[in-house]
């Protein structure tokens, strides 16, 4: 059967071009002959192709035949093999036939039976599955009766947690195709459902949280007013333990246990429903849209913001600032408590947002309120509340700096509106006064207008009725003054509490208040006032108490008031410049009252024309005119004595002395007067030793002596005493003598001498006296006078 077929060798013709040798082997090989067909076809001789493919068929036929005849032996025996396994399988068939109808014959009842059985345990199964089944509805409708109960009474957690149980536990594993399509569509209703009545139930609450902001602003802003005053009581009690134990006092330790054992009020707590707001968070959150009701409530606050933050046209914004303000503090005291409590509803950041944006309004309604107003006391009230707002949300941790700004850019209208009103004031008492001395007739007059201002000028209470040194204008004034020392320390309180920067800036604004008011309307009153020297009197007298009252009560209750130490208010250089300020106004006052002075003396002086400057003989007394001039100025001297400090009794006595010698001096050099004689020059010095003798007595009764001047009210007359004892002197020649004219005549101009000397006569001028009065001693005199007016002439 493996016998290798032999190969004959093949007949080519001479013109194939290697055709029949190339296809035979690639046939052989079982290789692709494509390439060789497609050769032949492209060289034109399919016919050759043809031969050797025949020669190729015929070659194989003859091998084939070959092995046949070679291998016939054994394919007859294996064909009669073959027939023999045919027999064999026709009888195991026809056995196989026999015994199959015998089984099938015996195992007809058996099938009966198991079919029997199979159909038992189908039926088995089915009620086990319809138990199961009838177990999972039962089960899953439980848990529906259940979430409905829960949610008609409002328990929307449970009902959650158990729709949440059905939708993950049992949706997908309800065998009744009916009732999982029931469920499935009713899930999304019912949490619908629960959503809506959250929602109602959170809407409620903004209700009523709108409406219960105001009380619970108000509450917390009283806690911290109660709070405040509680502060600055401890402070006080602290500050006078202090001055105590400065000076000494054995009352200090008994002072500092009564602070110790002070109880502090507890505040009461602020207390409001957030529930409604937990619950819808909660149950937005269990169905997974938090963020939802993030939004939602947060754009509703906003919204309730908005309109708290709309101020009323209906209403003045001074009766509604309270109202307002509460509203906003209670707004975020709630913001504030949700943040804490309601478990990341509200984030730091948005908080923020919403303040800085209420803010932004609220710093924008008072700029333009506080512009509006024009009463201090009405821009106190806001400002106070506004403070009690800033004091009250810091306590929350807001930031309230703008608000602060803005009470401090306000500092200056508060103030310039204070001063306006103090100008107001001041000026109506400056005006309607009297300026006569002020007669206190009981105790308590005293106190209230003397003592409450420490103008008092001993310690111990005096005789009634009491005259004081000064008008009723001065305590009128100070009340002015103390009122706005305490309306500029409340509006400095703001920051709840006083320190030396506070008591600075209440100083500069009270020297505002006397330089630029007090001072003023003085300095007005002064210049343009038309009153007479007793009045000019008062008012210099009374300034000379507002210059005092500078330190001794004025600064004392600014600091008193801002709760700074005494040290601090008695440190040097700490003063008021208002002090220096009303001394010069003083000063302006006395020089008004000297021109008064001085004016009524020149009305008297005017008499000096009366005199008869050529008289015949010596009067023996003073002449009319200086009889006048001392009655005046011993009123004048008499009654500064008593109200006027000695500084100014002395500027205004030694003034008017000035004034009496130098109106002398005028009329001796004046054009009016063309001649004189001696005699009249003895009236005169008959007139001068009257005033030296004034002067000097009241100098040393009235007390000037102690301020230490240099100059007395005696040197005030020297010039005209020096050219009275020169026109009477028997040589006055002496005058040209330097030494003699330095210490006698020290004083006098020679030019002024030469005018008068040119008048001086020295006989009286009547008919014949030169012939029958002249003496050797007024010829002796005449004759130095023509040497002193001819020395005179040469050194002119």
């Amino acid at each position: 059967m493996h016998v290798q077929p032999k190969k004959r060798a093949l007949v080519e013709n001479g013109g194939d071009g290697g055709i029949g040798p190339g296809l035979a082997a690639a046939i052989a090989n079982g290789e692709d002959v494509g390439p060789i067909v497609r050769h032949v076809f492209e060289s034109g001789k399919p016919e050759a192709l043809l031969h050797h493919l025949r020669n190729i068929v015929k070659n194989k036929e003859t091998e084939i035949e070959e092995l046949c005849k070679l291998h016939y032996e054994e394919f007859i025996l294996a064909v009669d093999e073959l027939r023999g396994v045919l027999i064999d399988a026709d009888n195991l068939k026809s056995n196989l036939t026999l015994e199959n109808s015998r089984l099938e014959d015996i195992s007809v009842s058996l099938l009966a039976k198991l079919e029997k059985l199979i159909e038992l345990y189908s039926v088995k199964r089915n009620v086990a599955e319809a138990i199961l089944t009838l177990k999972v509805c039962v089960h899953v409708t439980s848990l529906c009766l259940s979430c409905n109960c829960d949610v008609s009474e409002g328990r929307f957690y449970p009902a959650l947690k158990t729709l949440d149980i059905i939708q993950k536990d049992y949706i997908h594993s309800i065998p009744v195709k009916a009732l999982r399509r029931v469920i499935s569509k009713q899930l999304p209703a019912i949490k619908l459902h629960i959503e809506k009545k959250v929602c109602g139930e959170f809407n409620d609450w903004l209700v009523y949280i709108r409406t219960t902001a105001r009380e619970i602003g108000q509450l917390s802003i009283r806690q911290t007013a109660t709070s405040r005053q509680r502060d600055e009581e401890m402070r006080s009690r602290q500050r006078e333990a202090e001055e105590q134990s400065c000076t000494g006092s054995t009352a200090f330790n008994e002072y500092v246990y009564s602070l110790d054992s002070t109880e502090q009020a507890e505040d009461v707590v602020l207390d409001f429903n957030l529930s409604s707001v937990h619950r819808a968070y909660h149950v937005y959150s269990c169905l997974g849209i938090g963020e939802k009701f993030r939004d939602y409530y947060h754009q509703n606050r906003l919204m309730q913001l908005q309109l708290d933050l709309q101020v009323s046209t209906m209403q003045p914004f001074l009766e509604s600032h309270q109202h307002f303000l509460a509203q906003v503090a209670g707004f975020f005291i709630v913001e504030d408590r949700v943040l804490r409590t309601a478990g990341g509803l509200l984030t730091e950041e948005q908080v923020e947002s919403t303040w800085d944006t209420a803010i932004a309004k609220i710093t924008a309604i008072l700029e333009d309120q506080f512009t509006r107003l024009d009463t201090a006391s009405h821009l106190l009230l806001i400002k106070d509340c506004v403070s009690l707002l800033c004091a009250t949300l810091k306590r929350y941790g807001y930031r309230v700096d703008p608000l602060m700004n803005i009470l401090d850019k306000s500092q200056d209208k508060y103030h310039e509106i204070l001063l306006t009103e103090c100008r107001k004031q001041i000026s109506d008492i400056l005006t309607n006064d009297s300026y006569e001395q002020m007669v206190l007739k009981k105790e308590y007059e005293y106190n209230m207008n003397v003592v409450s201002f420490n103008l008092q000028a001993m310690d111990m209470v005096p005789d009634f009725p009491y005259v004081a040194s000064f008008s009723s204008s001065v305590p009128d004034v100070c009340r002015v003054i103390r009122s706005f020392i305490e309306d500029s320390v409340s509006y400095m309180s703001y920051g709840g509490g006083l320190f030396v920067n506070s008591y600075e800036v209440v100083k500069k604004y009270l020297d505002k208040l006397l330089i630029d008011v007090l001072n003023n309307t003085l300095l007005n009153i002064i210049h343009g006032g038309a009153f007479d020297v007793p009045q000019a009197m008062q008012i210099g007298s009374n300034i000379s108490v507002f210059e005092r009252a500078c330190g001794s009560f004025f600064l004392w209750q600014a600091g008193q008031l801002c709760g700074v130490p005494k040290r601090i208010v008695e440190r040097p250089h700490s003063g008021l410049t208002a002090k220096a300020v009303l001394k010069a106004t003083q000063n302006v006052a006395y020089n008004k009252l000297l021109y008064l002075v001085n004016d009524k003396l020149d009305s008297i002086m005017g008499q000096m024309s009366n005199i008869n400057w050529t008289a015949e003989e010596v009067s023996e007394h003073a002449n009319d005119y200086m009889n006048e001039v001392l009655v005046y100025l011993d009123s004048v001297v008499t009654a500064a004595q008593q109200i006027l400090p000695l500084e100014a009794l002395y500027k205004v006595a030694i003034g008017a002395l000035c004034h009496v010698s130098d109106y002398i001096m005028t009329t001796f050099l004046s054009d009016s007067l063309k001649r004189f004689n001696v005699n009249a020059v003895a009236g005169i010095d008959n007139d001068l030793k009257l005033l030296e003798s004034f002067a000097k007595d009241r100098y040393n009764s009235t007390g000037v002596k102690k301020i230490g001047n240099e100059a007395t009210f005696m040197d005030c007359l020297v010039e005209v005493r020096q050219l009275v004892t020169l026109l009477l002197s028997d040589q006055p020649e002496n005058f040209i003598n330097p030494v003699i004219r330095v210490k006698n005549y020290g004083t006098l101009d020679h030019k002024k001498v030469a005018i008068i000397c040119d008048k001086y006569k020295d006989a009286p001028d009547r008919l014949f006296g030169s012939l029958s009065n002249r003496n050797t001693k007024q010829s002796a005199r005449k004759k130095s006078m023509d040497v002193l007016k001819r020395r005179l002439k040469d050194m002119s």
